[in-house]
């Protein structure tokens, strides 16, 4: 097997090890939904330059 063949094996290997562990922990806050808008209004998030 070349260096270059081991190597994209660990990363597929790394890959997936990182996918099962971020299944395995679940969404990042208890209200995230896949594919949601995460329920955020218009209007309350960060103003870029505000307060100048």
């Amino acid at each position: 097997m070349s260096v270059l063949a081991g190597f994209a094996l660990l990363l597929v290997v790394v890959f997936a090890v990182a996918f099962a562990v971020g299944r395995g922990a679940g969404p990042v806050t208890p209200g995230l939904t896949p594919g949601g808008g995460g329920g955020a209004k218009p209007g309350t998030g960060h103003v870029m330059g505000a307060g100048r």
